[in-house]
């Protein structure tokens, strides 16, 4: 890693934070299929929302950088992660290195037999903020849950249709 991938900035980043959210999703389609739709960075438009992403460095795999840009009017946030791990077509995990957002995460595949999918999207955010940020985070997860599980429903609906990858 170069830059400040290679700093202890950086792997401070890495380590798991307080504010831990999970969402899972059943996918009617094979793990291939939706491994390849998950790490379609780009494709994360179409199912998230608000949200615009790009790789800004790299070719998506493996190293790269990812940026999601989420705005609702003049409230923009954006979220730089790079690519850490990538076991195709089993997981894919990143670490969210911007300003704000900072942790670990990972998007599981598992195969279910039948051509069915479970996704898991986990992440492990630092709390910014220092106390106010602990106090808050209570009141503010389960929106991030709610949001983070509507992601993935809408996902898997256009998997299944065949409107990604």
């Amino acid at each position: 890693m170069t830059g400040a991938e290679g700093s202890a900035d950086f792997a401070e980043a890495a380590q798991r934070g307080a504010a831990e959210v999970t969402a899972t999703v059943i996918v009617d389609a094979p793990a291939e299929r939706v491994f390849a739709a998950l790490t379609a960075w780009e494709r994360q438009s179409d199912w998230i929302p608000l949200t615009t992403v790009r790789v800004v460095e790299g070719d998506g795999g493996e190293g790269s950088l990812v940026e999601a840009v989420t705005a609702l009017g003049p409230a923009v946030l954006r979220d730089e992660m790079r690519v850490v791990r990538v076991d195709a077509p089993y997981e894919v995990g990143v670490v969210h290195c911007g300003k704000l957002l900072r942790g670990p995460g990972v998007l599981r595949c598992t195969p279910m037999g039948r051509d069915r999918t479970q996704v898991v999207w986990h992440e492990w955010f630092h709390l910014p903020g220092g106390a106010a940020g602990r106090v808050a985070w209570p009141v503010l997860w389960p929106g991030s849950k709610f949001g983070l599980t509507q992601a993935l429903k809408k996902f898997a609906r256009l998997v299944e249709q065949g409107r990604l990858p």
